[in-house]
């Protein structure tokens, strides 16, 4: 049956599938010679031309976790020249992008990849892979303050679900929460932590899904085994 031309083109690294939808529109795309239409699709060894060029060579798709440190920022670049992630993680030949973000100011476990689709489906909201965050905070009235981060909360106009918040360490002026959300809006953990009274001094996220951060090291990285990719894929991260 073979895939929709868009998405060979997407994969292919040349541009993305939306862009690749507009290019096929424009009448840009011809396969085996042919003018292609949106909603074509195309088998392995179709001759598939943009513009008259054949697509780049597809090269191997990579799954990495990144332990991102504090102070370096989720970019491939910066132009005020801080430390970013593209300069931690370098594969010869290949250039892997963040999926979604961790403020430079929160630490821990960041995906990058060069695959597109993989990219999409985990960014994706219908997804909504969990996101595990060692939280250290400071702040009285610890036990309230985990209710009220077990509540919905209006986040920028938008209301998240409910977080489960778990005590695990009492300190004089604050704790440490082991914090669980779904949505992983902008700063969402800091913002809910902050509407429930409490300050965050230190942000590590652990897990996404059941893919853990474990004792990988600090800008250390390594590759996702198949089985990780698939889990994160088809959605069986969820116990």
């Amino acid at each position: 049956m073979g895939e929709r031309i868009q998405k060979i083109i997407s994969a292919s690294g040349l541009m993305s599938r939306r862009a690749a939808e507009e290019a096929i529109a424009a009448g840009r795309v011809t396969v085996n010679g042919r003018s292609a239409s949106l909603g074509d699709r195309a088998e392995a060894g179709d001759k598939i031309l943009v513009d008259g060029k054949p697509l780049p060579r597809q090269e191997q798709k990579l799954y990495i976790m990144h332990n991102k440190p504090r102070g370096v920022v989720t970019t491939l670049c910066d132009e005020k020249g801080r430390r970013n992630v593209g300069e931690l993680v370098k594969l010869p030949g290949v250039r892997l992008y963040p999926v979604g973000r961790l403020d430079m100011d929160s630490e821990g476990l960041l995906l990058m990849t060069n695959d597109g689709d993989f990219a999409n489906r985990v960014m994706h909201p219908s997804h909504e892979v969990d996101k595990t965050y060692l939280t250290w905070v400071r702040g009285e009235g610890l036990d309230a303050a985990v209710e009220a981060l077990g509540r919905p909360m209006v986040i920028d106009g938008y209301t998240v679900r409910p977080a489960v918040a778990v005590i695990k360490e009492r300190f004089p002026d604050g704790g440490l929460l082991e914090i669980t959300i779904h949505e992983g809006r902008n700063r969402q953990v800091r913002k809910m932590c902050a509407q429930a009274g409490l300050k965050v001094t230190r942000l590590v996220r652990i897990a996404e899904g059941s893919l853990r951060l474990g004792n990988l090291g600090s800008g250390c990285w390594r590759r996702l085994s198949p089985e990780e990719v698939h889990m994160l894929m088809h959605g069986q991260e969820r116990e």
